[in-house]
């Protein structure tokens, strides 16, 4: 195809597949750009730790560098592994005449903690490719040992970041993994003479963290060879690498790596969900005792794709559903993804904790249906709005942090709640939001729910 992006990787190669020339050109592949690589060193290594390292000589990384940048269009660029002061020196220079958009993650060291790059070489990374890249894209320990400080607190974020930008890049993105935080994972993206900018995701509760830099740095690289700026390509990034975690898996008997093809699941779980959603509409109409249970302003009844992480990934009825004359569900539109945005931020939430839903129903804040959800055993969690979480809402209006506390909070304690009580105002009134994973389980909890919630008379 005339035109089609292309990206270059400039790292190691790893044998375990997970991270390194590997993942770089997986995540290139996945976000639509045509990937070239130059390895600079080979590593023995799976899932458990490095074995070994084996690096060609440096001229001959020069040699590959220059093959591909003399006939390939690359509009743009990542560097990983470098592993020695004399590779640094040969690529350089090379990437320097090239000149394009260089996203360079400063790779020290392995998740496992095995060294990917010689103690001689740090001075040469500060020095040599720093000043080179379009964006710098250390963790928390790399900036650390990059910038000469402690990273503790968010003066100190800022304050590193001022040091690694007088290295030369042209961005600083200071990534955020390594920090504490229960809830949420924030970047700071620094661009000289501005303060830090907080780029905020939801936490992914995984211990399959293995090539989460390397992908993240090739899925920026990936972006700016398609034409973004800086900030929409990181934040591109983001959602391609929290996507990618959420639906991560292992596959060795250590850390496993993210799936690269989840952006392929979701793409074709689509029709799938929405003929699924019409199914559950109809078996819903068909239940003359579920109109009693809908909130007055109708409600809705939506289905996300997997590992959904915003409302435009979850389905619902347009114009929401309703009550016939009759008494029975009425369904005056189709699905449709991101219909119903106030229950697609709860879900969403929901898959964020952890909790295995991906299906939701509101029903009516009463008496009668909180007394179902009594009688039928379900765990019901209240979601206190404009909390602890309300700083992080602000940041990112699209998420519901209040919601994604309280569902990890009863997780820590034990429990997957089955409904939520929200009264945040997003909907017309306020309504109770019945999770469930599938179709099947929502239809049984309504049954089990309209039990104890309706006269026998009435179901």
């Amino acid at each position: 195809m005339a035109g089609y992006p292309q990206a270059l990787t400039v790292a190691g190669s790893d044998s375990g597949g997970g991270a390194g020339i590997q993942a770089d050109l997986k995540t290139f592949a996945m976000n639509g750009v045509y990937g070239a690589s130059v390895i600079t060193a080979l590593t023995a290594q799976n899932s458990r730790g490095v074995r070994g390292i084996h690096a060609p000589d440096p001229a001959f990384v020069a040699l590959q560098l220059d093959a591909v940048l003399s006939d390939l269009a690359i509009g743009a660029a990542k560097t990983g592994m470098l592993f020695s002061r004399g590779i640094i020196a040969a690529a350089a220079p090379l990437l320097r005449d090239w000149g394009g958009p260089l996203v360079v993650d400063p790779v020290c060291v392995a998740a496992s903690g095995d060294r990917l790059l010689e103690q001689d070489a740090v001075e040469s990374l500060r020095r040599d490719m720093a000043p080179l890249a379009a964006v710098f894209t250390p963790n928390r320990h790399e900036a650390e040992l990059l910038a000469g400080m402690t990273i503790a607190s968010r003066e100190d974020c800022f304050e590193a970041c001022r040091r690694l930008l007088e290295l030369g890049p042209r961005a600083v993105l200071l990534k955020g993994g390594h920090f504490d935080d229960a809830v949420a994972v924030t970047d700071w993206l620094a661009l000289p003479g501005q303060e830090p900018i907080p780029l905020i995701q939801p936490r992914v509760d995984t211990a399959n963290l293995h090539g989460t830099g390397c992908s993240l740095s090739a899925a920026i690289a990936a972006g700016l060879a398609k034409g973004l700026d800086l900030p929409a390509a990181v934040r591109e990034a983001q959602g391609f690498l929290n996507l990618g975690l959420r639906a991560s898996f292992q596959v060795g008997q250590g850390p496993g790596p993210l799936h690269h093809a989840a952006p392929f699941l979701q793409a074709r779980a689509r029709a799938e969900i929405l003929e699924e959603l019409l199914e559950a509409g109809r078996m819903l109409a068909d239940l003359p005792f579920a109109a009693h249970l809908l909130p007055r302003f109708g409600g809705n009844l939506a289905a996300a794709l997997p590992f959904a992480a915003q409302p435009s990934q979850v389905a619902a009825f347009d114009g929401g559903l309703g009550a016939s004359q009759d008494g029975h569900v009425l369904i005056p539109g189709c699905p449709r993804f991101g219909a119903a945005p106030e229950l697609g931020v709860r879900l969403t939430a929901a898959i964020a904790a952890g909790t295995g839903h991906a299906w939701a129903l509101t029903l009516r804040l009463a008496e009668n249906t909180l007394r179902g959800l009594r009688q039928g055993g379900f765990t019901v969690q209240a979601v206190e709005h404009g909390g602890a979480a309300g700083e992080l809402r602000g940041a990112a209006d699209d998420f519901d942090w209040d919601t994604l506390a309280a569902l990890r909070a009863a997780r820590t304690r034990g429990a997957t709640p089955d409904a939520l009580i929200d009264t945040s105002g997003d909907f017309p009134g306020p309504a109770i939001v019945l999770l469930a994973r599938d179709s099947v389980e929502l239809a049984e909890k309504l049954d089990a729910l309209a039990e104890g919630a309706m006269p026998p008379a009435d179901r």
